[in-house]
Parts: C-alpha cells; sequence; structure tokens
C-alpha cells in the first residue's frame, strides 16, 4: 500500500477503517452499536441532570445502594457497582465531606467499614431521585408504555444471558 493510501487511512474514523463484516456478524454488530450509543446517551443525560445536583453517576448509584439506617461494606458496594475500590472510596469520601453519608465500624468485622446515609444524605437523595426519574420520564417517552415493557423484557433476557456467559469465562470455560 502506498503512503499516502496508509495516512488517509489512518485519518479516517475507525468505523471506516475497519473491514467489511461477514454477514454472520452483520445482526451482532448493529444491536451492540446501538446499545454502546444508547448507553452514551443515557450516561450523559444522566450527568446533565446529576450535576444540577453536584453529583456524579458514581456517587449517585452510591446513594440508591444505600437504605435508611443500615450501611454497606465498600467492598459489596463496589461489587455491585462494578466500580473499583478506589472509585468507591473516592465517592464516598466526597459525599462525606459534604454530610451526605457517613462511616461507621462495621459490627461484624472490626477491620470493616460500613457507609450509611445521613438524615440530609436521604433528603438529598430523595430530592435527586425525583429529578432524575423526571429526566427519565423525559428522555424516554418516545416509547410508548407497552415498548418499553417489551424493551424491558428482552433486555432483562439479554443481562441474564450475559451475566451467564460472563460467568463461564470467569470460571476457565469459553
Amino acid at each position: 500500500m502506498c503512503n499516502s493510501c496508509v495516512s488517509n487511512r489512518a485519518n479516517r474514523p475507525v468505523a471506516q477503517r475497519l473491514p467489511s463484516s461477514p454477514a454472520s456478524l452483520r445482526g451482532f454488530r448493529r444491536p451492540y452499536r446501538l446499545f454502546h450509543d444508547i448507553y452514551v446517551l443515557l450516561d450523559d443525560g444522566d450527568r446533565q441532570t446529576l450535576s444540577e445536583y453536584g453529583l456524579n453517576p458514581s456517587q449517585y448509584g452510591l446513594l440508591t445502594m444505600l437504605r435508611p439506617g443500615q450501611g454497606e461494606r465498600l467492598t459489596l458496594l463496589s461489587q455491585r457497582l462494578l466500580l473499583s475500590k478506589s472509585t468507591i472510596t473516592r465517592a464516598v469520601d466526597q459525599l462525606e465531606r459534604t454530610g451526605i453519608v457517613r462511616r461507621v465500624p462495621d459490627s461484624d468485622d472490626r477491620r470493616a467499614q460500613r457507609v450509611v446515609l445521613t438524615r440530609v444524605g436521604l433528603e438529598i437523595r430523595d430530592r435527586i431521585t425525583a429529578g432524575h426519574t423526571l429526566s427519565l420520564r423525559r428522555r424516554l417517552s418516545v416509547l410508548s408504555a407497552a415498548e418499553r415493557e417489551k424493551l424491558g423484557a428482552i433486555l432483562d433476557k439479554l443481562r441474564q444471558g450475559l451475566i451467564a456467559d460472563l460467568s463461564r469465562k470467569g470460571n476457565g470455560k469459553a
């Protein structure tokens, strides 16, 4: 390949540089791309909505995991939110500085701590959840109730399949 062809190729978007997919893969790439694009759009909408309250999606996700009067271990929050322990620690530090959460010793394990939602944190979380719900309602209103129900069922099925697939891979099976 000539040098100008190589440099022109390198300047094209990735999608244009990829070779044509075999026909057998075409039915998989489009849904994957749509999931990716929808995730990015939903995440951006969440970031815009949550920034009005001074939070990011990781912090809000953490708040939604906490129940009044009950604490959660940092390691459990990390696992459930699929975030690194350092990301969870940073989010808790930020929320603790604003009085939304506090750390308490874990009565079952002296080495561990639990994160507890404060009274102020509960009020703030309720206000943010109301705003987030309005934002979701607006963004998803392009679908009818029946379409949202059907989409939810399809996505539940896909999630279960992905979880099963990752479990098999995690056990050394491909």
